[in-house]
């Protein structure tokens, strides 16, 4: 029996089992950097951010949040309205089923309507693969469309290692001398 998937927007009552995939990452991982499991408070303030102008979704297997991904504000300036850093994390359970790619493609969707033109991807990076980092991330995003365009080197520290940032992009959107204004994204359903 194939399970029924659903792309949604997140709500807040989401937070807990968003933070809840959020923290394995935090405790266990370099896909983030940060040291530290936020408050439910501080996560949802985090959410309310976002929501203000970017899409936050969901993707749910039989009405079980498997992952979240969101947009945010690339680097904040308005001559970079264009520009949206994409963050994902899936449930550590939840890897290799085709959850990501159909979550990331409806984010990536819904920022082209905005009319955001350039995706970008902040990705920890190890020099050797080790039991807290490995290359999934940028195989990951490098399958969908994303080409390396910088590399960090040695710049997080955690789990008492060294790690490189890349960052990665994609073009989803044609640059125009008369570029119309990024549109906040709507939340109605």
């Amino acid at each position: 029996m194939e399970a029924n998937i659903t792309v949604r927007n997140a709500k807040l009552s989401d937070a807990p089992r968003i933070l809840e995939i959020y923290t394995y990452y935090v405790e266990n991982t370099v896909i983030t950097f940060e040291y530290d499991v936020p408050s439910l408070e501080e996560f949802e303030n985090r959410m309310i951010d976002i929501m203000k102008k970017y899409p936050y979704l969901v993707i749910e297997r039989d009405g079980r949040i498997e992952g979240y991904a969101y947009a945010h504000a690339f680097v904040g300036r308005a001559a970079y309205d264009w520009a949206s850093e994409l963050t994902i994390y899936l449930d550590h359970n939840a890897k290799k089923c085709g959850l990501g790619r159909k979550l990331y493609e409806a984010l990536a969707d819904r920022l082209k309507d905005m009319g955001v033109l350039n995706l970008y991807a902040c990705i920890g990076y190890p020099k050797v693969e080790d039991e807290y980092l490995n290359k999934n991330s940028a195989q990951f995003h490098e399958h969908l469309g994303f080409r390396l365009c910088g590399t960090f080197e040695n710049c997080g520290y955690k789990f008492n290692r060294w790690y490189d940032m890349i960052w990665m992009e994609k073009i989803i959107g044609e640059h125009t001398l008369d570029q119309a204004a990024v549109k906040p994204y709507s939340y109605s359903e």
